[in-house]
């Protein structure tokens, strides 16, 4: 029997896509102080800039509504610093649904319709209602206009037409061919001159350009689970760097947004104690309602006593502190409680719009600073990063591990003067590519592959989970000595995903492999497909990779030949991508370190259980991958020249130029 209620809820909703920007005005919006909104951003714009912002964001609509809509957006300016069209935001819920579900001509225009779904979802994104996925500026679109008019195209396309995306813009659907990527991506491709921190909050503010992040602007967010994984190897290797058992050791970190609130997950399955600070208790909240925290916290003298509780009990807890971490570094100091391992994810990236709250004053209080005294609050959050690194040079003395975690804590720290300076490298700490997820990962090829199934059923995310579990077993059995324990690290992480409840928004997994892995799971995938055991799948990664982002103070912080500030990886790897099979592209500036600090590039691919699509996956993840390893191995880095040499003997049509050693004695 036909379910009339649901079938006609259906009908509305692909209606709703199809119509795009609605030919009658929908009714004004209400304001939901319910939902965590993105801050008010600072007044930036001259008079005549304002006046430009406004005709910017009534070309989207017929001119017979431009009386109505005019004054609505210059409040929308004076009131949020930014015109988010809120009167236009779907009526409909926005999450990930059955790739059936979207209306389409081409199935690979309804993987990306659902992604761009799954990134707005509530339980996803930081800031839905302004579009912000994560880190607190990372937009999918800076307008509900661009939504409505991106999803249009996307129902309409064909497999013969690519869209064009200009920074949130839907620029149109071009003419192409089969081969081609569905949709090309671009955001915050600024001229270099013009690409600082105010050039942003500029641009923006005009609704010329955005800040994509790094898988917020290019639909490949799936949650806090996309970094877990990645934090949880990372943890565990901290531990095994200083040779700790994570059992009754603390990790102390901050930040439960849409990226570090993967911090407390991880510390969970690594088995440590962890103590991650946040100021926002919306975000306290939302973690601690998903489960991904297990006890908040708000006053440091509760916190001591709960921690020395977990210590003598050799507990693995997690516990969100509602508060400053300056003063959790300070408190567990004056206590004598030792810290093993220590780091930060506040968004320093973005330190004056909401990245980094300042010790000492409330959350309300900076949110007023920063949007009316924003040079004021400069000065406060750079006070807080001299305070903050005190602290942690007073636990570092005692032996704690700290690590920068790439949200560009030590950049701005230095910046703000605080005393970070090291004496045979830059800073003091390591970033932990430099340390652990450089030589660890990046260098032999493993990084965040990920997949979403395009039916949105959990039964078969658990049978990818089965699919990849097998695959990498297989691998394991031949695997070089020197990468088992990356082997074992994702077998261990793979067999317990289903029991760890990773899954917030899609049905989406992400495992650490390299290119010969991710290769053999999507084969199997297809393979899967092919015999009707899944539905279709979506492959993608995190930008954070081997090959897609160059970035000098993260993932590409050990390369030590001199080209760490340079970009010619991440955009070979977007070119590469377009042309060997990928179904969209993309390239951002911005991403986790901050706007004109980092170029990077990510992918989406439907697989579907045909021949061409395993044509495709084999050529565009081979590339993807080997892309990155081959810049590394000409960097000299020895873990990434026994990795492309391996790649070579795998496949004899890869040639690398292998890089020569010169003699220490000889250049001295």
């Amino acid at each position: 029997m036909i379910d009339t209620a649901v079938d006609s809820s259906l009908a509305r909703f692909r209606e709703s896509i199809r119509q795009g920007i609605p030919d009658s005005l929908p009714a004004p919006h209400v304001y939901n102080s319910n939902v965590n909104h993105a801050p008010k951003r600072k007044k930036i714009l001259t008079k005549e800039e304002e006046n430009l912002a406004l005709r910017n964001a009534l070309r989207y609509f017929d001119p017979k509504h431009h009386e109505v809509l005019l004054p609505e957006f210059k409040e929308e300016l004076e009131q949020y610093g930014r015109i988010y069209m809120y009167r236009f935001m779907p009526d409909y819920e926005i999450k990930a649904r059955d790739i059936e579900d979207y209306p389409h001509r081409s199935k690979q225009a309804a993987a990306i319709m659902l992604m761009i779904q799954n990134n707005l979802d509530h339980a996803v994104a930081q800031h839905p209602h302004e579009l912000i996925t994560y880190g607190g500026n990372g937009g999918v679109f800076s307008n509900w206009a661009q939504y409505l008019l991106t999803m249009k195209y996307l129902s309409e396309m064909t497999d013969e037409q690519t869209l064009a995306m200009y920074s949130g813009h839907p620029m149109g659907l071009f003419p192409s061919h089969k081969g081609a990527p569905r949709c090309v991506v671009t955001n915050g491709m600024m001229i270099p001159n013009y690409s600082q921190p105010d050039d942003w909050e500029k641009f923006n503010a005009l609704g010329v350009t955005q800040y994509g992040q790094m898988t917020a602007g290019s639909y490949m967010y799936i949650g806090p689970q996309g970094i877990v994984h990645g934090t949880t190897i990372t943890v565990l290797n901290a531990f095994r760097k200083i040779k700790k058992d994570p059992t009754g050791n603390i990790f102390v970190t901050s930040g439960l947004g849409g990226m570090s609130g993967a911090q407390p997950k991880a510390g969970n399955i690594a088995g440590c104690i962890t103590i991650c600070a946040e100021m926002n208790p919306k975000a306290v909240h939302t973690r601690h309602s998903q489960g991904w925290v297990d006890v908040v916290i708000k006053n440091t003298k509760d916190l001591v006593e709960r921690v020395q509780q977990a210590q003598s009990n050799k507990e693995t807890i997690s516990i969100a502190y509602e508060g400053n971490i300056v003063h959790v570094w300070e408190a567990l100091y004056d206590a004598q409680i030792e810290v093993s391992i220590g780091s930060d994810q506040t968004s320093l990236h973005n330190p004056w719009a909401g990245g980094y709250y300042p010790v000492d004053l409330s959350f309300e209080e900076s949110n007023e600073m920063m949007s009316n005294h924003p040079e004021e609050f400069k000065k406060e959050v750079q006070r807080s990063l001299r305070r903050h690194v005190a602290a942690i040079n007073k636990h570092t003395e005692k032996g704690t591990y700290f690590f920068d975690y790439g949200n560009a804590f030590l950049l701005e720290s230095s910046r703000a003067a605080a005393d970070i300076a090291g004496t045979d490298r830059e800073f003091r700490y390591p970033s932990y590519v430099q340390d652990i997820m450089g030589p660890m990962c990046f260098d032999y090829g493993f990084g965040p592959f990920r997949w979403v199934c395009a039916s949105n059923d959990p039964a078969d995310l658990q049978k990818t989970d089965d699919i990849a579990t097998a695959a990498l077993e297989r691998l394991s059995q031949d695997a070089p000595d020197r990468i088992q324990q990356q082997m074992q690290d994702n077998i261990k992480w793979i067999k317990g995903a289903q029991e760890n409840k990773l899954v917030v928004g899609s049905q989406a997994r992400i495992l650490y492999a390299d290119a010969q892995g991710r290769i053999e799971i999507a084969r199997a995938f297809n393979k899967a497909i092919a015999a009707g055991t899944i539905g279709p799948v979506i492959l993608g990664r995190d930008h954070h990779d081997v090959s897609g982002t160059d970035s000098p103070y993260r993932e590409t912080s050990n390369i030590y030949d001199g080209s760490r500030f340079t970009a010619d990886m991440a955009i070979q790897n977007v070119i590469g991508d377009s042309f060997r099979g990928a179904t969209w592209v993309s390239i951002h500036n911005g991403g986790g370190v901050g706007w004109g600090e980092v170029i990077n590039g990510g992918f989406g691919m439907l697989i579907d259980g045909s021949i061409e699509a395993e044509q495709r996956l084999e050529s565009m993840l081979f590339w993807d991958v080997n892309n990155g390893i081959a810049r590394r191995n000409w960097a000299r880095n020895e873990n990434a020249v026994f990795a492309i040499q391996r790649a070579m003997e795998l496949n004899p049509q890869l040639q690398v130029t292998i890089p020569n050693e010169v003699s220490d004695d000889l250049i001295k």
